[in-house]
């Protein structure tokens, strides 16, 4: 992520005005190089010293209209890059909601998260900042959740495994056990994002960005990221062979299989040629969940793991939720207040507030990549404040819906443009339109629900480690040798873990 400031004054209005980034003889003075990692983030490393660099070639920037299906193929490709954050919200909250059990229930989130996410890319490409940034659910808002739920007043009762048997009906059973605790984080991440609205339509946001640098983002994104360690823990913990197994996959593809090119056959000038796809850099996460996935399917069927529930290895099963596919409905339309209307608590709404400003720190860095990726030009602080602004609202309609969460920026969909070199804005509004329709099939959101929790451990593992790894990155502009900033970074890393744990006491 990129935090330099913008200090020369813009004649475009708009960040859909064109920038050199779409020609290959075209020069600058200063080049910012994008540094794609293999797992979808972006670290921008401003080089001063290096002149007259050849801007990026993009094959549609983004004004561009790519033809019908290929934008359907790319935004396809876009929901599949965003597919692992947004599906790792819900089955994340699940247990302190006290569905873990819950099939049904669990789908309906799912679909919701998927539909409200779609809505919020919309806004954000069509009013917001303009930029073809996908939204989606937020980890940032997980610590401040988890911590809400984990209060006596919020812990699951006793008998929940009981209550929760796996069958359809469960929600009919005492619904609510899960449904106050959620309306109360409803009420959290509306009230809360109520500031981020007042923060970007204020122009505040803009006039803070000053004070805000890698040693104040450090610590808030590398916390979100170690914070979520128990879940990944807890998930693994179930069958480490298989967690292990599906860490190695996604190893072996995001890092050593990196630069290898598939060929895939395609229809181009009126006939079909093979052409190359770098499969391995784009969506090394799904595949390596897929085939663990598929190799539980195989363990399953030969019987290998054992149908005892007290056995280990048990939880590796793929037939265990199987009936979540088949008791869910084909379609389901979520609506606000589906699970109620939104309980309000002040200490849930100091506790979500932080998480909230955190995601509003993490997408400003997010809208200064995308704009270089696209052929854009640097977003001016008016954009800036109308994207956060866009997100703000995108928040309270997701707690509005009953999401669990609010909604962000997705860095690795912005690492995807750097690769396809496809800044189209119409690409991205197209995966907000299969982000709403692939959310009201209810079968659909079902399918996840089968996935063993080993295999979602072994996704967390990546996915929390590498969202560490970022913050920390942010330490290549600090001065470590500064006494005073060894200081702040320590205080503040090691106060955020105190904070939290004193918390869940």
């Amino acid at each position: 992520m990129s935090y330099s400031r913008n200090k020369e004054k813009r004649d475009s209005s708009d960040t859909n005005d064109l920038n050199c980034s779409t020609t290959e003889t075209g020069k600058q003075n200063e080049t910012d190089v994008e540094a794609v990692t293999e797992l979808g983030e972006i670290l921008l490393v401003n080089e001063k010293d290096k002149k007259n660099s050849k801007c990026i070639t993009l094959i549609y920037s983004i004004s561009d209209r790519p033809p019908w299906y290929l934008c359907i193929l790319l935004a396809f490709q876009h929901y599949i890059l965003a597919f692992g954050g947004i599906i790792a919200i819900p089955l994340i909250l699940a247990e302190p909601l006290c569905i873990k059990h819950d099939n049904y229930v669990k789908s309906q989130l799912i679909c919701t998260i998927f539909f409200v996410s779609g809505i919020c890319t919309l806004l954000q490409t069509t009013i917001g900042t303009r930029l073809p940034i996908l939204q989606g659910g937020t980890f940032s808002l997980i610590t401040p959740t988890l911590a809400i739920l984990s209060l006596p007043k919020w812990k699951c009762p006793n008998n929940e495994d009981n209550i929760y048997n796996g069958t359809a009906n469960n929600s009919e059973t005492d619904p609510d056990t899960w449904k106050l605790r959620m309306r109360e984080i409803q009420g959290a991440v509306i009230v809360a994002s109520t500031m981020q609205v007042l923060l970007g339509f204020s122009g505040l946001i803009g006039f803070l960005l000053r004070f805000l640098g890698p040693l104040a983002i450090t610590p808030t994104i590398t916390l979100i990221g170690l914070s979520l360690f128990g879940e990944a823990g807890k998930k693994c913990g179930v069958h480490w062979g298989i967690a292990a197994l599906t860490i190695a996959l996604i190893v072996i593809f995001s890092q050593y299989l990196v630069n290898i090119e598939c060929p895939i056959i395609r229809y181009s000038k009126g006939k079909w040629n093979f052409t190359k796809y770098p499969i391995f850099k784009l969506i090394p996460v799904l595949l390596g969940m897929c085939l663990s996935w598929l190799i539980c399917y195989l363990l399953t069927h030969f019987n290998v793991f054992p149908s005892n529930q007290t056995s280990y290895g048990y939880a590796a099963r793929t037939d265990l939720d199987i009936d979540a596919i088949t008791n869910a409905p084909w379609f389901h339309v979520p609506y606000p207040g589906q699970w109620g209307w939104p309980t309000v608590s002040l200490s849930s709404v100091l506790g979500m507030l932080a998480g909230v400003l955190a995601s509003t720190v993490e997408s400003i860095g997010d809208y200064y990549t995308c704009s270089r990726l696209s052929g854009a030009p640097l977003p001016p602080t008016h954009a800036i404040n109308r994207g956060i602004g866009i997100e703000g609202i995108g928040c309270i309609l997701a707690g509005l819906w009953g999401t669990g969460n609010g909604t962000t920026s997705y860095s690795q969909n912005i690492a995807a443009l750097g690769i396809t070199k496809v800044g189209s804005r119409l690409v991205m509004q197209t995966a907000g339109i299969l982000l709403l329709i692939l959310g009201v099939f209810g079968k659909f959101g079902a399918i996840f629900i089968t996935i063993p929790e080993p295999v979602i451990g072994g996704m967390f593992m990546v996915m929390f480690g590498m969202i560490a790894a970022v913050g920390i990155s942010n330490l290549q502009y600090v001065d470590l040798n500064s006494s005073r900033n060894l200081f702040i970074l320590g205080f503040s890393m090691f106060s955020g873990l105190v904070i939290k744990n004193t918390l869940l006491l």
